[in-house]
């Protein structure tokens, strides 16, 4: 089974590849040789160079105390997931699927094979307690396609060590710079291979310094078309990058997935003027069948930490029985379940099709004739459609009676008030100031919605369990006083409504 580690490294160039000493800088006591280790690793990525294109590194490395299959996923500058698989002659299978949402249907290639002769040093303070691994690496880099490129190289890694502070990097730093060395100009080795080892994409100044092509850019939005398809590609980057996540269960990682899926949906429905519905409807059916595979987990999650929460809340003299170890069990549960059938459908030919044609949708476009005008009165329109549909549905649900028929208008009510937010949000690059100050609307309108819709549905829950302890002769006494405050609750969304609805319509007309 793969694991993680969380790995915060620094790397830099010296013209005499030297390491000054650091003895003293922030705590070091010591600066301690632990020997020369050769490193072998292999690089694969597809032939195209996705992983690379997303400053993932895949590979599989020989020598040294961590010897196996490694990803690297980037969290911020300096700082990346190192996902580590045993070493085997094929990508492992948990390893491969880290990257199917990039990969798609391409085959991993072997692309290129880095050797280095790794000098370590260990930076400790005066208890001996590990700081932070400088090492100087003498490199060489052979490209494994095409013409076969090679090229050597020498740098200073600094990685600091487990559960350290990323304030001690900088005064490393401060102490190498004044010593001369300067940080690499290339993020990773990989990525410095690849520069090098292919001439074709090599730049050099008269001055010998190596500069890298700047990567293609969207050039900024102008149409009404530019801007719809730049906050619908926001939303196809986040699937892509929000995948691996997912599967390794890193909190909150569902329901921001989630977000992104009804938020590219919503730009569909809600931008039908600027992109033709013939095409993207099948695709918005598609959106809409991943966010519902995705709400299994999210709504399970968000159940189980209310119930935790309000019955933490309670009085220890309210809880009778063992309610919390049955919370728990039913939670843990449904969470195990819920996150293998999610995997299950990131691994499915369906949804790798519906990314591809994500792709395919942003690549040519079904631009429609108002696309191609200027955004603010096009955008404009669509935003106060949305607006007017869900202007009624508010009305409907706070004139509805109590009860069941209040809660589906208030949650129809919920769904068209998030579609508004994110066609607003959609807009505000070129509506501004409005369009922004409505997106801020929405999002307290769906915050209380949501209360409300969150209520019924653990109302609901709270039945299933109080039926379940009391067949097992537990008391369900505290499963009543649970659903009584939850009850409370609703009832405070709806009477708040109202008067939210009230300042939000007159905001909009001011």
């Amino acid at each position: 089974m793969a694991d993680a580690k969380r790995e915060i490294e620094r790397k830099y160039e010296s013209d005499d590849s030297g390491l000054p000493d650091l003895t003293g800088v922030g705590g070091v006591a010591a600066v301690l040789d632990k020997g020369l280790v050769e490193l072998d690793a292999t690089y694969y990525d597809t032939a195209d160079e996705r992983l690379a294109a997303a400053a993932l590194t895949l590979r599989r490395r020989t020598g040294g105390s961590d010897a196996g299959w490694h990803l690297k996923v980037p969290v911020a500058p300096g700082v990346r997931d190192e996902i580590r698989a045993p070493l085997s002659d094929t990508v492992p299978e948990e390893i491969a699927a880290l990257v199917r949402s990039r990969v798609r249907h391409a085959e991993l290639v072997p692309l290129v094979r880095l050797r280095s002769a790794r000098d370590v040093r260990h930076l400790v303070d005066a208890d001996g307690t590990l700081l932070a691994e400088a090492s100087v690496d003498a490199v060489t880099a052979e490209r494994l396609t095409g013409r076969g490129g090679a090229a050597q190289w020498t740098e200073i890694e600094v990685e600091l060590a487990d559960d350290g502070d990323p304030a001690f990097l900088d005064l490393v730093e401060k102490r190498l710079r004044k010593a001369g060395v300067r940080p690499s100009a290339s993020p990773s080795k990989l990525a410095r291979a690849l520069e090098e080892t292919a001439t074709d994409r090599t730049v050099t100044d008269q001055t010998g310094e190596r500069r890298r092509k700047k990567s293609k850019k969207h050039a900024p939005p102008e149409t009404a078309g530019d801007h719809v398809l730049a906050y619908l590609r926001a939303q196809r980057d986040a699937l892509v990058e929000l995948d691996p996540a997912v599967r390794r269960d890193v909190p909150d990682s569902v329901h921001r997935m989630r977000v992104a899926t009804r938020r590219a949906r919503s730009t569909l429905r809600s931008f039908r003027s600027v992109l033709d519905r013939a095409v993207t409807d099948p695709v918005g059916a598609e959106l809409k069948w991943l966010a519902g595979e995705l709400g299994l987990d999210r709504d399970q999650e968000v159940m189980a930490e209310r119930l935790t929460a309000a019955l933490d809340a309670l009085p220890s003299d309210l809880v009778t029985g063992p309610v919390r170890e049955r919370l728990t069990s039913w939670a843990e549960a449904r969470h195990g379940g819920a996150h293998a059938r999610v995997t299950g459908v990131l691994d499915s030919r369906r949804y790798l099709t519906l990314l591809d044609t994500l792709d395919t949708l942003l690549t040519d476009p079904p631009l429609r004739k108002p696309a191609g005008k200027q955004p603010e009165k096009v955008l404009a329109q669509a935003v106060d459609e949305d607006l007017a549909a869900l202007s009624a549905l508010v009305e409907q649900a706070i004139a509805a009676p109590p009860g069941e028929e209040r809660d589906t208008a208030v949650h129809e009510a919920r769904k068209k008030a998030k579609r508004t937010r994110y066609a607003a949000e959609a807009a505000t690059p070129a509506l501004g100031k409005p369009a922004g100050s409505l997106t801020k609307a929405m999002k307290s309108l769906t915050t209380l919605l949501g209360d409300h819709q969150d209520s019924v549905m653990t109302r609901l829950t709270l039945r299933e369990l109080s039926a379940v302890a009391h067949a097992a002769g537990e008391s369900a006494f505290t499963y009543g006083v649970l659903y009584g405050r939850e009850e409370a609750r609703a009832a405070r969304a709806e009477a708040e409504l109202p008067g939210l609805w009230k300042e939000i319509r007159a905001a909009a007309s001011g």
